[in-house]
Formats: C-alpha cells, sequence, structure tokens
C-alpha cells in the first residue's frame, strides 16, 4: 500500500527547520504484516528528543528513515501466528521490541532485549525483514515504530494491547514519555513514599517522572530546568520546589532545601552538566539516575572516592526500566484515577505536514509534547 511518511533522508541540517525541512514528506510503499508481525492505523504519534536527535546528527542512524517512536493506533491487520489482537484493537507502540527469550528478557528486563538493540541499530525489524521502500530502494524502520506516518507494519513485540476507551492521543504518550519518565520512578526503586526526589529536565519525559514523584508519594520532588514556564508547571503538577538550572548557586540551594540532599535524582536533559549536577544533589547513600541521551562522544567525569566513602549509586535508565505489557496499564490506571494527569503535558496537536515546525519547537524549548494527529 501506499502511505504518506516523514522520511528522513540526511542529517545534520541547520535550523530552523520549518525552513531547512530535515523531513520530507514523500509517498513510500508499506508491505503487509509478515508472521508475527502487525499492520497499524497510526492515530497519534509524538515528537520526541529521540526522533530530533537522530534529525541533527546525535544519534546517527541508517538513512533514509521514517521517524518516530511513540505512538497510538488501531490494529488493521496481523501476520501468521498473531492470535491475541485482532482488527479494531487499539494499541500503544513501544519502541524496544523484545524477543522473550534473550538473558535481559528472561530476567524480566525487556527494555535490554538484545536482539531488540540490534535490529533497532540496523533499523530493520525484530523478524530481520523490511517493509518500507521507495520502489526498488529500502527505506529504514525507526526503533522498530517509524510513527511519522498513516500506517506502519511492526512486530507484534512492539506493541501494547490498550482499552478503547482512552484517548489515542493520550494513549500515544504512554509509548515513550510516560513509560521513560513514571518509569524511572516506579521501577527504579530509588524514590518512594515520604522521600525526596529531584527531576532535572522537565520535558515531556521529565515532567512525567514529576507526575510519578508525586503518585507514588514523595514528600519532597525538586524540579530543575532552564525555562521558567516549564517549573511553573511543575509547581502547578505539585513540584514542591523549582529551581532555574542556570542558577550558579543551584547546588547549594538544592542542599539546603533539602537538608543535606534529595534520595533520587533523575535526569532527563541528555546532558553531562545536568547529570554532574545531579550527582551534586544526591545525598550520601543516595541513588542518581539518568535517563537521557547524550550524543554518544559525551563523557561523564566524577570523584570515583565518592561511589565507595558515601556509598553512592549512579545508574541509567532506559524504557523506564520497566516491563511495558504490566506498565503501560498500570500508567493508564492511574491517569483514569486522575492521578497521572498526562493531558498536560500535550501543549501541540498538529498535521503531519506541520513536522518540522514541531520540532523547532521542540529544539527551543517552546513545547512540552506535540502529537501528529492522522484522521
Amino acid at each position: 500500500m501506499k502511505i504518506k511518511a516523514a522520511v528522513l533522508e540526511d542529517m545534520g541540517r541547520a535550523g530552523p527547520y520549518a525552513a531547512s525541512r530535515p523531513l520530507k514528506i514523500l509517498d513510500v510503499e508499506l508491505d503487509g504484516p509478515g508472521p508475527g508481525e502487525v499492520l497499524v492505523r497510526i492515530a497519534a504519534a509524538g515528537l520526541c528528543h529521540s526522533d530530533l536527535s537522530v534529525i541533527n546528527g546525535d544519534r546517527p542512524r541508517p538513512l533514509p528513515m521514517v521517524l518516530g517512536h511513540e505512538a497510538s493506533g488501531v490494529v488493521e491487520e496481523v501476520g501468521a501466528g498473531v492470535d491475541d489482537l485482532v482488527r479494531g484493537d487499539h494499541v500503544v507502540c513501544v519502541f524496544v521490541p523484545s524477543c522473550g527469550h534473550c538473558a535481559p528478557c528472561a530476567q524480566g528486563r525487556p527494555a535490554l532485549c538484545e536482539p531488540g538493540a540490534e535490529h533497532n541499530g540496523k533499523g530493520d525489524l525484530l523478524s530481520g525483514g523490511f517493509r518500507l521502500h521507495r520502489g526498488e530502494a529500502r527505506v529504514h524502520h525507526h526503533c522498530g515504530v517509524s510513527c511519522f506516518a498513516e500506517y506502519a507494519t511492526m512486530s507484534r513485540r512492539s506493541l501494547v494491547k490498550v482499552q478503547k476507551e482512552v484517548p489515542l492521543h493520550i494513549a500515544a504518550l504512554m509509548g515513550c514519555a510516560v513509560l521513560t519518565g513514571t518509569g524511572a520512578v516506579f521501577n527504579g526503586g530509588d524514590v518512594g513514599p515520604g522521600g525526596k526526589a529531584a527531576i532535572i529536565g522537565l520535558g515531556g519525559v521529565g515532567l512525567a517522572a514529576v507526575m510519578g514523584a508525586i503518585a507514588i508519594g514523595a514528600e519532597t520532588v525538586v524540579a530543575i530546568d532552564m525555562f521558567e514556564p516549564k517549573l511553573a508547571l511543575a509547581r502547578e503538577l505539585g513540584a514542591t520546589h523549582a529551581f532555574n538550572g542556570s542558577d550558579p548557586d543551584l547546588v547549594a540551594k538544592v542542599k539546603e532545601a533539602t537538608k543535606g540532599g534529595v534520595d533520587a535524582a533523575l535526569e532527563f536533559a541528555g546532558s553531562v552538566k545536568a547529570l554532574e549536577m545531579g550527582y551534586a544533589i544526591t545525598r550520601r547513600g543516595g541513588t542518581t539516575v539518568t535517563a537521557g541521551l547524550p550524543n554518544p562522544k559525551a563523557v561523564l567525569s566524577l570523584p570515583a572516592v565518592s561511589l565507595v566513602a558515601e556509598e553512592r549509586t549512579l545508574k541509567g535508565s532506559y524504557l523506564g526500566s520497566g516491563v511495558p505489557s504490566r506498565d503501560i496499564p498500570r500508567f493508564l490506571g492511574l491517569y483514569h484515577r486522575g492521578r497521572l494527569p498526562v493531558d498536560r503535558l500535550l501543549t501541540h496537536r498538529i498535521r503531519l505536514d506541520d513536522i518540522n515546525a514541531g520540532f523547532d519547537r521542540l529544539a527551543d524549548g517552546s513545547a512540552i509534547r506535540q502529537v501528529v494527529e492522522f484522521n
């Protein structure tokens, strides 16, 4: 079938993207689902910094590629062997397909699926196949999803079924922003009732983490960002403290406000400086978590002795360190009960033709979460 899709043909174009148009809206040919695959009509697709980092070259990927990894949609067709989804089911896309049998999957850590990571890096599906092409030329899949398109064929392992009562533009945010941000809080084991948490970087993922820290019962929630409107939103959502990341006295102020530092600092800015600051505001015996994705060449330098003398923990979190088939339904349950107001993240609902301007807003910080909606 022929579909319209946003295709990246080269990386590193200078902004503004509305003028340079790194994403071209093209007619692309999409093959139907093979064994273990599903054809999905995309309803809503979120714009994320992980997409932007491919556009600007921070995270090189094979090209050409249809971008997009956070989405919701409706099942149109299932391939052989798929017996738990039918046409009309609503699904959320997950940007790491999990094979279910490699060592990390067997340990209950599907975010670290080894075949999933391998095929995401190659730009094909979990089966090793390509379903996108233009004439005889292959077009690569982004994270096994490629949802900046009217339709997508993907592995069944990239999908979580959700209730039809969930608004699809809200369901889309569960696939990355909420799964990553709220998941890092819930699954890290470092933020709990009565605890002190700091969230650094208040994009869609970071603000989802703020919501998660409040939902889990943290007594103190410190929000840190460079943009005052985002700090104001964090306060509205329930953050007890908000600090501008450009403040030269930030570390001292956070330590004073938290009486020595936070139990857990979670960094979502994708910046080494932000991560260093997160480590600095973590108390003795506390945990610093990074879920941001800096440029692969960025290097972190820390006083190694503090890891021992202060019994500190530094760890990464990918895909919220969780299990999407478990976490997406429970986060949707919190949304329905009013404890995870995900709709507050959504600042723009746009058309596919406006996607380049959307990435300008994402790059300059004037948007939190934007979704492309398809009729």
